[in-house]
């Protein structure tokens, strides 16, 4: 083991492995405090390995105190040391733990995805054992190393999470993500020379396209907008959107959705609409600064196919702001604690993209069994309770959409006053706003919705959803198209006859809605 002499300054020269433009102050500050504080274990649990080594490299430099690093590969090697040799015979964790016990002087011990390694009973013991060496150091001395554990799963023992102090590593803020960019763009002209042509402005939409990515993530975004014609300048902000966009929804539980769809192409829902451009600019830092509170959301609430889901894209649009669909389904894990942490990570990252809407799609679903006595051990309630929580506590611009079609299966606490800002109830559609839908869909396909006659469709389609509308739209064009015929009524109408509609199938249920609604929310239209 390589002898460090002076920690503080004779041993900046060497610090390649630390001394790099881009590490992470905030996250370097965070772990010092923690170190200080006495944690003999401290957790991390991300993608982002080598930003959190860098942090975790840094807070050590920044105490004066050397640091150890181990992966299953290379064993125990100094970390400040560019090139350092390894601890003989230190590969295996048990042997790691063990070597780290008999370290004397206070130290930031890393460590590489060792947490599947602690399924091992012997390395789970030799962990306990140097856990609780550093706690006794602590304790009785004031002197114990640091255990910093970086890991990508989570499935840890009860006992580490029990003994250990689990940090969730921030995302970067504007100022952090504006400098992000600044360097990135930088070190790709000395790699290869691009031509930037920027103004302030364009840098700060950069900036709130990036926002809610890791440093990572940014990064790679910026090298792929440059990379075909070593330029960047406005037109190269949509591309950054899909590229972000491709890149959350690999991520699972979050995703960005392109959402085209204006508020003029849905049909009927006026009192919605109404309210919806009366908060156009509520969450804009104007609104802000004149002292309006940004508004919580609206729950949906209505029979299938009415149009709910398309009402949560057209609020981004009309209030141009990115939409976000949080995938309820893709939280839950086998691993205790995993489901949690998911439901987190994708609250702060869109607590990070703010202004968005938040979309929660079929609401009740995803928490059905907190309404009832569940049988997954109570992971639905303490989900729906991380849920309430951030829906009450929340102060950043999140408008929240969320839709529901079973009135039974939502917890009431989900209904409660001061949860969202309105209920609307969204019926099916009467006749003026059928008509609307038939224009709106022939027009889509090219249609001169003139030529047809849309009252007799309307007076025909009386317990027609708007998805029941657009698919009789959808059939007719194929009947027509198989018999080598324009598009006509009578097609519409031939479809429309061959398939009735869900309010006849589930009358019953539709009307047990209706009855609930009335009085309890606000009608749509």
């Amino acid at each position: 083991m390589p002898r460090v002499r002076n920690r503080t300054h004779p041993f900046r020269p060497q610090q390649s492995r630390v001394n790099d433009p881009y590490i992470l102050a905030g996250e370097a500050e965070r772990l010092h405090a923690m170190i200080l504080a006495g944690h003999p274990c401290i957790r991390i649990v991300t993608g982002e390995e080598q930003e959190m080594l860098l942090a975790a490299r840094q807070a050590g430099l920044n105490m004066g105190r050397p640091v150890l690093e181990w992966s299953v590969l290379s064993g125990v090697k100094e970390g400040l040391l560019e090139g350092a040799k390894a601890v003989p015979q230190t590969e295996h964790p048990a042997a790691a733990l063990y070597y780290f016990s008999t370290v004397n002087r206070p130290s930031v011990i890393i460590t590489a995805d060792l947490v599947p390694h602690l399924k091992d009973d012997r390395t789970l013991r030799a962990w306990r054992e140097l856990v609780a060496h550093l706690t006794r150091r602590h304790r009785d001395h004031d002197d114990g190393s640091t255990l910093v554990m970086i890991d990508h799963a989570t499935d840890t023992p009860a006992v580490v999470e029990q003994h250990s102090l689990l940090h969730t590593p921030a995302l970067p803020d504007t100022p952090r993500m504006e400098d992000i960019v600044r360097r990135a763009f930088k070190r790709l002209h000395r790699q290869k020379p691009i031509a930037v042509a920027a103004t302030q402005s364009t840098l700060d939409a950069v900036v709130r396209s990036l926002a809610g990515l890791s440093q990572r993530q940014a990064e790679l975004i910026l090298r792929e907008a440059v990379a075909d014609d070593r330029r960047f300048d406005d037109k190269d902000i949509p591309a950054i959107l899909i590229a972000k966009r491709r890149m959350l929804g690999a991520s699972g539980a979050l995703e960005a959705v392109e959402a085209p769809t204006d508020l003029s192409q849905i049909g009927g829902m006026t009192n919605l609409k109404k309210w919806l451009e009366m908060r156009r600019d509520a969450l804009s830092p104007k609104a802000a600064a004149f002292g309006v509170a940004p508004p919580k959301g609206v729950l949906l609430l209505g029979v299938q196919g009415a149009g709910k889901s398309l009402c949560a894209k057209a609020v981004a649009t009309a209030w141009q702001v990115p939409l976000l669909r949080l995938d309820a389904g893709s939280l839950y894990d086998k691993f205790v604690g995993e489901s949690e942490r998911r439901l987190r990570t994708a609250l702060d990252q869109a607590k990070a993209m703010a202004p968005v809407v938040l979309w929660i799609d079929e609401i009740e679903k995803a928490f059905a069994s907190a309404a009832s006595q569940s049988t997954d051990g109570g992971l639905s309630k303490r989900m729906f309770g991380t849920l309430l929580t951030w829906m009450q506590e929340r102060t950043r611009p999140i408008f929240l959409v969320a839709t529901a079609n079973d009135i039974e299966a939502l917890p009431p606490e989900l209904l409660r006053k001061g949860r969202f800002d309105e209920i609307f109830f969204v019926d099916l559609p009467g006749e003026a706003a059928r008509r609307d839908i038939f224009s709106i869909h022939l027009r889509k396909r090219g249609r001169d919705a003139a030529v047809f006659d849309v009252d007799a469709l309307a007076r025909t389609t009386a317990g027609f959803s708007g998805a029941e509308i657009e698919q009789s739209i959808c059939s007719a064009l194929c009947t027509a198209f198989a018999e080598g015929q324009a598009l006509e009524t009578r097609h519409i109408l031939d479809a429309l006859r061959t398939s009735p509609p869900l309010s006849v199938t589930m009358a019953e249920k539709m009307q047990a809605l209706r009855d609930w609604a009335r009085g309890r929310c606000v009608p749509a239209d």
